[in-house]
C-alpha cells in the first residue's frame, strides 16, 4: 500500500513555505526601515492559503490552453501595506514596531507548524517501523 504523503500532510507544507516567504518579506521591511520611499510589503496569509488549498485540490486549472498557468510559487502575492502612521516626509511607510511583531508571531507560527510535521513523521515513522523497541 502506498503512502500519500499529499494526504498525510495536507496543507502543512505549505504552510510552511508562505510562512518562509513572509519572514522573508518581514526582514525585507526591518531592513529599509530608514530606506526613503520604501513601502512595506506583506503577505496576506489567509489568501494565499487558499490559493494553495485550491491548487492542492485540483479546483484551479486552465479551461483554456492559451490562458495563463496559475503559478504554485509563491510570492506573487506580495502587497503593499497600508501604513499604520502618517507620512514622516521621505516616503517611508515601514512601522518598525509593527513589523517587528509581525515577524515574531509569523516566526512562532511558522515553528507550531513545524512541530506539527515533525509529529506527524515521527507517528509515520513509528507506523512503518513498527514503533514498539
Amino acid at each position: 500500500m502506498a503512502i500519500s504523503f499529499d494526504k498525510a500532510f495536507g496543507l502543512h507544507p505549505e504552510a510552511l513555505m508562505i510562512r518562509d516567504r513572509r519572514a522573508q518579506v518581514l526582514s525585507e521591511n526591518i531592513a529599509n526601515a530608514d530606506t526613503p520611499g520604501y513601502k512595506a510589503r506583506d503577505i496576506d496569509f489567509g489568501q494565499a492559503m487558499k490559493l494553495a488549498q485550491a491548487r492542492q485540490s485540483g479546483s484551479v486549472g486552465r479551461t483554456h490552453e492559451k490562458h495563463f498557468a496559475i503559478s504554485s510559487q509563491v510570492g506573487g502575492d506580495t502587497l503593499f501595506r497600508n501604513p499604520d502612521q502618517a507620512d514622516t516626509g521621505d516616503g517611508n511607510t515601514v512601522d518598525i514596531h509593527h513589523e517587528r511583531n509581525a515577524f515574531m508571531k509569523n516566526s512562532m507560527e511558522y515553528q507550531a507548524s513545524l512541530a506539527f510535521l515533525t509529529a506527524r513523521i515521527s507517528g509515520m515513522k513509528k507506523a512503518i517501523t513498527g514503533g514498539g523497541q
